[in-house]
């Protein structure tokens, strides 16, 4: 088979991937053998690729195609999540792009939207992870609103409703008045920023007097129905039982008392809106006061905002900060820093706004899940500083607020009967609540056309957290075989930012429902910066385009280029140069192959002693790395395994042993050491697979003609051996000598091909293992070892060795001393100013360690050149 003179990527990823396709390597079915299993941090149904789904499903695929090589029943479940706000959104934008408004259409006729809208985009991430080789089981694909899938997650709210865990009740949430859904806290992000803080003057009803109240809302004053002061105040304390007229909407409101209020803070008097604050509820609950709520659920004013009814809250804010001040009110205003939280899905400012929602209590369920992390190391966590987040953030859990006002989602299974806030009943369908209904109430008159089912969704998260168990049918079969044979799962790769959204919830859910954790380690990953470390985001603009990378590199270029810099829970810097680098390193591996493919064999011949001390010596370093790599695994530490793969193939294999194992120019080479090159290419081919799937598959199947059940993706990954350190440390010394000898080449100016003569003074007493090889690779006729220095001759020095190649008339040796003498005059004189910068305390003291220690090496870089050059010098005088 002829073996073209370039790689080409594009051609065979697509070869290959059909193959493994075609064949069924990636599924799995439940067999004798030890299951290792990883689930999909499922996409948005609606997304694409982008560079953090690049890196997290890059590792995914390198773990579960080491655990195929290492003959585990290997099972990778992809699918995708419903993504209840974001899609949603996208649908009604498109809705209104056609002129259609989501209020114009019926429950059902929007979900046929919704519908049609994933049915048409929500397979396009999932392909686009086939481009980058994920070894997915395809067959397995699960989507979060399968019917399966839903009826698991209706099944556990029925459960936990029972149990006495999920209730309803009239809470100040988090409100997006884009997205027009309540979020739980955690989907809450908090941002400093600037604002103003507004000084306005209430009068006090009956009185020319007034008070000064400090908000950063102006416009909430039109729900203002108190004004609080400190009844230890003394300032105020003649104003008890007295009014206050609330500006512009002239409302009169009741002075009330309480030990809530920071005399110390702004001017002492506290404006009360109930409706808009989570403590102004507390204390209005407490003194019973008006609940007055000025917003639409866009965050418009209602009629309470008077005049500016219908305005946006900011527009309202301007100008009733302008009418404030125009009426007199405006004492004054100062900047101020504030917490802003906004929406982790729309980035919209959250307004608080109270509701009827659904909760699920926490202080119980995330007991085991605190102890399985932090006490039993049931789960580990990589890395492990990720422990602290997790404590906090379970130790300081607040109930869940499930319910969203949302239409696209698994709908809350609670079926209304009657006018009262308790006339409902909680079941898996209409017909199992009828019954339930009409056993509350004995009314027998009861029918479905009486039940009305809560218009709310669940919350996204609330279907996911069940993920491990319900893609394989652990909620409604909790005893199918499938469950018992993956669950739990293995690993689970993510991103930090979902450690509490999703993992946390999947490891509580998996202790409420099995019993179990459900996977044993969390590789958390970075997240994926540009050179200048900026976040990566389509408003930046620096984010590559995933699939333009994989066209133009390859998809094995491009996942070798996001590894090597991938510390888990470090960000990746992201440098297209990296994919450059990664296809590189394919095409090294592709000339060697081309190489070695290249060379005649001859059965007959005796195999060099260079050759034997070669394959011995790769052999051990081959298993050394195996060694590390494993160890590396084991830590998670990917990008440090590929790391250590990429330098022994890179410079090891291509570079070493195929220069010792090469034959001279128009000879062949002995089948011995050709068997054993292929046996190391192999051998590389395998532990490379996981990161480079491709090429690895491309070059085995070239190798020699293979059977389905011999391709390299169900192959086995080599057995872990005891290897000879002290060979390996010989040979280290023998590149030495070798770059050293290179070096004399390079700086005279002598061909490769022209015969050298190698004299040592052995002062490190080795032994000549090695001299075949060094003398292979460095061209000499001819290793002596001598007592005394060589005159006439090139020298350099390795560990205590002294090492002289005569150069007799390839160069002028009075000329060549000249040089020397002036680049030793040189190096003196640099030497003595990097010196004297050094012995200046003022500048040790106070530069930069940093430039300290580059200083420090320019000073030990001299001295070492110096002592080379004097010894040249000396073997030419």
């Amino acid at each position: 088979m002829e073996i073209p003179s370039k790689y080409n990527a594009l051609e065979v990823e697509d070869k290959w991937y059909s193959y493994w396709m075609n064949n069924k390597f990636f599924h799995s079915q439940p067999d004798e053998r030890e299951a290792y299993t990883i689930v999909i941090p499922p996409p948005n149904v609606t997304g694409v690729l982008h560079m953090g789904h690049m890196l997290n499903n890059t590792i995914q695929d390198v773990l579960i195609r080491r655990a195929r090589l290492r003959g585990y029943n290997a099972c990778w479940v992809p699918g995708t999540d419903h993504a209840a706000i974001a899609t949603e959104a996208k649908v009604v934008a498109k809705l209104k792009s056609e002129g259609i408004e989501k209020s114009d259409l019926s429950r059902e006729e929007f979900l046929e939207h919704a519908w049609e809208w994933t049915d048409k985009h929500g397979g396009i991430i999932l392909e686009q992870l086939k481009k980058l080789g994920c070894s997915c089981d395809w067959d397995r694909t699960k989507f979060t609103m399968d019917d399966d899938m839903s009826a698991s997650v209706i099944r556990v709210f029925v459960d936990l409703y029972k149990k006495g865990l999920i209730y309803r009740g009239y809470r100040m949430v988090n409100w997006d008045p884009e997205a027009k859904t309540t979020l739980s806290d955690e989907e809450v992000n908090y941002e400093e920023k600037q604002g103003l803080l507004y000084y306005l003057s209430y009068k006090i009803e009956g009185s020319d007097e007034k008070v000064t109240i400090a908000t950063t809302r102006p416009e909430t004053i039109l729900g203002d129905t108190a004004v609080c002061i400190n009844p230890n105040d003394e300032r105020y304390r003649h104003l008890r039982g007295k009014k206050a007229i609330v500006p512009i909407c002239n409302r009169s409101i009741p002075i009330i008392e309480d030990e809530y209020v920071d005399m110390e803070f702004g001017t002492g008097c506290l404006k009360v809106t109930p409706a808009h604050d989570v403590n102004d509820k507390t204390l209005g609950e407490k003194h019973k006061l008006e609940v007055v709520d000025i917003f639409n659920e866009d965050a418009s004013l209602n009629s309470y905002g008077l005049h500016y009814k219908g305005k946006d809250r900011f527009v309202a804010r301007k100008e009733i900060a302008k009418e404030l001040e125009e009426k007199g009110y405006l004492v004054k205003t100062e900047t101020h820093i504030n917490n802003v939280g906004t929406s982790e899905r729309t980035k919209a400012v959250i307004e608080p706004r109270l509701s009827d929602q659904w909760f699920l209590k926490m202080e119980d369920l995330v007991k085991p899940a605190l102890k399985a992390v932090l006490e039993d190391e049931e789960i580990k966590l990589f890395p492990k500083k990720f422990e602290n987040t997790y404590r906090h953030w379970m130790e300081n859990i607040r109930d869940w607020n499930i319910s969203r006002q949302l239409w696209w989602g698994q709908r809350i299974p609670a079926y209304y009967y009657g006018e009262g806030k308790e006339d409902f009943v909680v079941a898996e369908s209409a017909e199992e609540a009828l019954k339930l209904a009409i056993e509350k109430t004995g009314n027998k008159e009861l029918s479905l056309t009486d039940l009305n089912q809560d218009g709310d969704t669940l919350d996204t998260w609330f279907s996911s957290w069940l993920w491990p168990i319900s893609v394989f049918g652990g909620i409604l079969e909790p005893e199918n075989e499938e469950i018992n044979y993956y669950y739990p799962t293995n690993d689970l790769v993510t991103g930090p930012d979902i450690l509490f959204f999703w993992v946390a919830r999947m490891i509580i859910s998996g202790y409420e429902y099995r019993k179990d954790k459900p996977f044993s380690n969390v590789y958390l990953t970075g997240l994926v910066r540009d050179k200048q470390r900026r976040k990566m985001s389509k408003q930046l603009g620096n984010s590559p385009d995933a699939l333009k990378l994989i066209e133009d590199y390859g998809a094995g270029a491009v996942r070798v280029g996001l590894l090597l810099s991938a510390a888990a829970g470090n960000d990746l810097m992201f440098d297209e140069a990296l994919c450059q680098q990664g296809a590189g390193f394919a095409n090294k591996i592709w000339n060697a192959f081309r190489l070695v493919k290249g060379w005649e064999i001859d059965e007959n011949k005796v195999q060099p002693e260079s050759a034997k001390i070669g394959v011995k010596w790769y052999e051990a370093k081959f298993q050394q790395t195996l060694a590390q790599i494993e160890v590396d695994f084991d830590k998670y530490r990917i990008s440090d395994a590929l790391m250590a793969i990429y330098k022994m193939v890179w410079d090891d294999f291509c570079s070493w042993l195929l220069e010792t194992a090469k034959p001279g120019y128009n000879e062949s080479i002995d089948a011995k050491t050709y068997a054993s090159v292929i046996e190391f290419f192999e051998a590389n081919l395998k532990i490379l697979h996981p990161f480079m799937p491709f090429l690895t598959e491309e070059i085995w199947q070239r190798i020699e003609e293979r059977t389905p059940e011999e391709a390299l993706i169900v192959s086995t990954w080599p057995e872990l051996k005891e290897y000879d350190s002290e060979l390996i440390n010989g040979f280290n010394r023998v590149t030495e000598v070798v770059a050293g000898i290179r070096t004399i080449r390079k700086k005279k100016n002598i061909a490769k091909k022209e015969v050298l003569s190698l004299f040592v003074i052995n002062n490190d007493k080795i032994d000549a293992t090695f001299d075949s090889v060094i003398s292979k690779l460095g061209n000499l006729d001819s290793i002596t070892y001598v007592d005394e220095k060589v005159n006439g001759a090139m020298s350099f020095r390795v560990k205590s060795n002294e090492y002289f190649i005569p150069i007799g008339g390839a160069i002028n040796v009075e000329e060549e001393i000249k040089k020397l003498k002036d680049e030793l005059s040189y190096t003196e004189g640099f030497l003595k100013s990097v010196r004297g910068k050094l012995s200046n305390e003022r500048f040790v003291n106070n530069a930069p360690e940093k430039v300290v220690a580059i200083e420090r090496k320019k000073e030990a870089d001299a001295l070492a050149k110096i002592e080379t050059i004097k010894e040249s010098l000396a073997g030419l005088e």
